[in-house]
């Protein structure tokens, strides 16, 4: 999959990596889920536990993103807005 990758896509990924995880704010680095296979500029940052883990995670019962009342596209609305902010493109 990284021999796909542009400069771009890998520049956004280090970028999106960067943050903290959109769900639960636990520092970076972070990981970059991607919200659709490919689609690099969709990705957002997630802790382990708020993407891989069994309890909390989006792969998993996904307990802490129903009591955040979040779902992927708010996650996403708030990375774009988070790395307008930090890079002052605005």
């Amino acid at each position: 999959m990284n021999s796909k990758l542009t400069q771009a896509d890998r520049d956004y990924l280090f970028h999106v990596k960067q943050l903290p995880c959109g769900v639960c704010e636990a520092p970076p680095p972070s990981s970059a889920h991607h919200i659709k296979q490919g689609l690099h500029h969709t990705c957002i940052p997630l802790c382990a536990d708020c993407h891989q883990g069994g309890f909390n995670g989006i792969h998993g019962q996904k307990r802490i993103w129903s009591v955040k009342k979040l779902d992927e596209l708010i996650v996403l609305n708030n990375t774009i807005k988070k790395l307008f902010q930090k890079y002052d493109i605005i």
